[in-house]
């Protein structure tokens, strides 16, 4: 059985965590960077730590790795050495385990019994965080799916040697890309992913395939364990529950952002925020038919506990 299958077999959610890199910049990190959060694994990862804790005492069951723009290339073209590249993806998930062990064994056995022990899920950027140009919101750079192959290996290979539970495929903005994902999972028998779109509006992945296209092609792949969006702004995500949950009957999941815009020229956010009322919205998601719930950028462990309020 993997991993959320086995913790949705006795709870009814799973409730996954909140911003990362957005709430290390809240915490006075600089993240404009090519790197963005990964940049935080060199400077500060204790910092890095302590926000996966926070969110596992706000009542998330899964802790997503700062690992979403950490890849050996991005290292190397800051100036490290391989060696030291790969240690830094190895310990974005030691950060998130020790976070986790510490959690679990300062918790009282009472409270243990009424949630899972948290999971630790490595994240898995798209070719287009490497870029660090936005293009993970469209989709537009052009490979083959054996060159996103080749490129996605040597941290997936990375992330679950040093323990990852799960690895979370997120923010891609396109099928070829989860397919290369997901055809590059065979190579690692056992292991399991999530796969998350980014989603330009109720019907359609940034690139602007039909999601629920997308849903249907997943659902035959045993290692992928959930399927649905993240990092799209809250208004789309009903219609993109329902679009996917008629065409898999895989564990939905959905994180979306505050509901602000992303822009790549400026590296600033734009627009106004949609995070009043973000557990009543999820709770609206949970009926639609989602079973692991979060939030992506700008949203806080704040945004996590109000899940958590009703999903306990």
């Amino acid at each position: 059985m993997n991993p959320i299958e086995h913790i949705l077999a006795e709870f009814p959610v799973l409730i996954l965590d909140g911003a990362l890199s957005t709430e290390l910049e809240h915490r006075g990190c600089n993240i404009n960077d090519p790197l963005w959060s990964a940049k935080i694994l060199l400077e500060n990862p204790d910092l890095i730590g302590q926000v996966h804790t926070d969110y596992f005492a706000a009542g998330a069951d899964c802790a997503i790795t700062a690992s979403y723009q950490a890849t050996i290339d991005g290292f190397v073209r800051q100036g490290l050495s391989g060696q030291a590249a790969a240690e830094l993806i190895r310990k974005s998930v030691e950060l998130a385990v020790q976070a986790r062990e510490g959690f679990w064994a300062g918790l009282p056995e009472e409270r243990q019994r009424l949630r899972p022990r948290p999971l630790v899920a490595a994240s898995i950027g798209p070719y287009g965080a490497f870029l660090a140009d936005g293009s993970e919101y469209r989709g537009d750079y052009k490979l083959t799916e054996e060159e996103l192959m080749d490129f996605h290996r040597p941290r997936m290979k990375l992330l679950l040697e040093a323990g990852a539970d799960i690895l979370a495929c997120e923010t891609l903005p396109c099928l070829l890309e989860a397919q290369a994902i997901v055809k590059l999972l065979e190579e690692f028998p056992g292991a399991y992913a999530w796969i998350s779109f980014s989603a330009k509006d109720g019907l359609h992945t940034s690139n602007g395939e039909l999601i629920a296209d997308c849903a249907t092609w997943l659902d035959k792949h045993e290692q992928v364990a959930a399927l649905g969006v993240n990092c799209t702004s809250p208004q789309y995500i009903g219609s993109l529950i329902g679009q996917i949950s008629l065409h898999t009957k895989k564990p939905v999941l959905v994180y979306p952002n505050s509901g602000e815009q992303y822009d790549a020229g400026t590296r600033n956010w734009q627009g106004a925020s949609c995070q009043e009322g973000f557990g009543e919205r999820a709770k609206s998601w949970y009926h639609e038919g989602a079973r692991l719930l979060g939030g992506c950028c700008r949203t806080t462990p704040e945004d996590i506990r109000t899940i958590a309020k009703w999903a306990r």
